[in-house]
């Protein structure tokens, strides 16, 4: 009995998953941290998981700092059912890019009939791309970058079926509603997945489409929309109040647009190709309106925490599974009409080819931070981490800390905990800033900041200086700690520069063991250059 051939692309979707699995534990170093800013949402996760709800702090009020919302409650599931949070957060992510991976491949062999290679090709250039470094940093970027692709490829069958089932129609607006629920900008990339959709087909012809759109939207994402708003008090994320306040900025549109050229920047050869006729022109057009509308939607909040340029990054599977029809004539097929010479030459130049993109790829993963000082590395050794872990000794004694860093402090202290700048603060978010009376409220037993100033290099009073807004949070925070008696613990830098204060208070229990303690610390290494920090508090003479 003749045994059966194993598909080519079964074939090469385990060669796909087997090269992802080898890059991520050749090249991705996961033994890193929490980012920064994903320990933020770690934290929240592990609240609602301890059945406390989604709140910042442990019997407050609910708030919706953690923008990641379906990521953070999936998270808050599997440390339910027993895994850590970094298991389960990191395991969402890591299952993520795997699926994502094989959605590219699939969707230009199955709806745009591409060929194996450049198929392939598409899968690779992702799995390779800075995903994996999203998921070792405990970022959810690759589930939002997932529902982003499950939603598209639904897009792509809607634009070429001629009657498409009602069915259908509903599966791509359910997977927007997802795409949605993951973070709130997944409504925008959503809407204009449906506004592509309408052009490629005709705006009469996608009347059902749009119909099956606006009825799940507004029937359960409004359900949806109207429960949040009552549950936080507010109808949007807490951080979109804060980081959205100054309102259109050019400087963060022309970052973002520039974020993704840069990770799509391979395939933008097919949308200027498709300008040789009518036809792709329209097409090219109707495939654009997600790429560069989602990536111009980010001129209206600010660019801080994006890592990685993690807020653009679902745009690049969206490319991904749209250049191929763009490119039309290019068959690899003609090679077999070359001479034997030619055809070999051609061939080695199209692996290069190849191998130059995968480069290229990899390579961005060298710009995930601001001041990452190598490709292997995205950040080093972080005293934030260590100090933490110190505090955490304290955990269950009450004590507050105000904090302008809201990662990793936060979280691996266990601390009640106020974030300074608002992310994660009703009060300050729409306040517009922390005041002395707010943090009278909370009389904080630790203080602790980070600004451009040291003992060394006071901070300059002047009048422009101070309408800054981070400068004028930490001077208010600097005084407040100083007219109410606060002991300078620490102030940790690498430069005078740039550092990190530490005030106590001096009036309860364990106030002159943690001064101690803090003042005597010795690997307190700093986040931007990885090395140990001094103590310029003994340079401190006082208010």
């Amino acid at each position: 009995m003749p045994s059966k051939k194993i598909p080519p692309d079964l074939i090469v979707s385990l060669l796909l998953l087997l090269s992802t699995l080898y890059y991520s534990f050749t090249f991705i170093d996961f033994t890193i941290p929490p980012f920064e800013d994903a320990a933020m949402i770690m934290r929240y996760a592990q609240h609602l998981a301890g059945g406390h709800g989604i709140v910042w702090n442990i019997g407050e009020p609910p708030v919706d700092g953690a923008t990641d919302f379906l990521f953070m409650a999936a998270s808050a599931a599997l440390i339910k059912l027993g895994f850590t949070v970094g298991q389960s957060v990191r395991g969402i992510g890591f299952a993520s890019h795997l699926l994502t991976v094989l959605i590219v491949y699939w969707a230009n062999r199955r709806i745009h009939n591409g060929n194996i290679p450049f198929s392939f090709l598409s899968g690779l250039y992702l799995a390779c791309g800075t995903g994996l470094s999203y998921v070792a940093a405990y970022f959810g970027t690759p589930f939002f970058a997932l529902a982003a692709a499950s939603t598209w490829t639904l897009g792509l069958i809607l634009m070429k079926e001629q009657n498409p089932r009602w069915e259908l129609s509903l599966a791509f607006a359910l997977s927007g509603l997802v795409t949605g629920l993951i973070r709130p900008e997944g409504v925008i990339l959503a809407s204009l997945m449906l506004l592509a959709v309408a052009l490629s087909r005709g705006f009469k012809n996608s009347l059902p489409v749009v119909i099956a759109f606006a009825i799940v939207f507004l029937t359960l994402g409004g359900a949806y929309f109207l429960w949040r708003w009552d549950y936080f008090g507010y109808p949007l994320p807490n951080p979109f109040y804060k980081k959205g306040e100054e309102g259109w900025d050019w400087f963060t549109f022309n970052g973002s647009m520039l974020n993704a050229l840069r990770l799509a920047l391979p395939v933008a050869f097919a949308f200027i190709l498709a300008l040789r006729s009518k036809e792709t022109t329209r097409l090219a057009i109707a495939y654009l309106i997600p790429i560069l509308g989602f990536a111009a939607a980010f001129g209206l909040i600010s660019d801080e925490m994006n890592y990685g340029a993690r807020f653009q990054y679902a745009i690049v599977p969206i490319a991904l599974m749209s250049w191929i029809p763009l490119t039309g004539s290019l068959r690899l097929e003609a090679l077999n009409q070359l001479k034997v010479r030619e055809r070999a030459a051609t061939f080695i130049a199209l692996i290069g080819l190849a191998f130059g993109i995968v480069y290229y790829s990899w390579f961005q993963n060298c710009f995930l931070a601001l001041y990452q000082q190598s490709c292997d590395r995205p950040y080093e050794r972080d005293g934030r981490l260590e100090m933490a872990q110190m505090l955490a000794e304290y955990r269950g004694k009450g004590y507050v800390i105000a904090t302008t860093e809201a990662g990793l402090i936060p979280y691996y202290s266990g601390w009640t905990a106020i974030d300074t700048w608002g992310l994660n603060d009703q009060f300050i978010a729409h306040n517009g800033s922390i005041t002395a009376e707010y943090l009278d409220k909370y009389k904080p037993h630790i203080i602790m900041f980070h600004d451009y100033y040291s003992p060394l290099v006071p901070p300059k009073l002047t009048e422009a200086n101070l309408a800054q807004r981070w400068f004028g949070m930490t001077i208010l925070l600097k005084t407040y700690a100083e007219e109410n008696g606060y002991t300078l613990a620490a102030v940790f830098g690498d430069s005078p520069y740039d550092a990190h204060y530490y005030y106590v208070r001096p009036d309860f229990e364990d106030s002159k063991r943690l001064v101690e303690q803090i003042s005597k610390f010795r690997d307190y290494f700093y986040p931007t250059t990885g090395k140990r920090s001094i103590n310029y508090a003994i340079y401190d003479d006082g208010p």
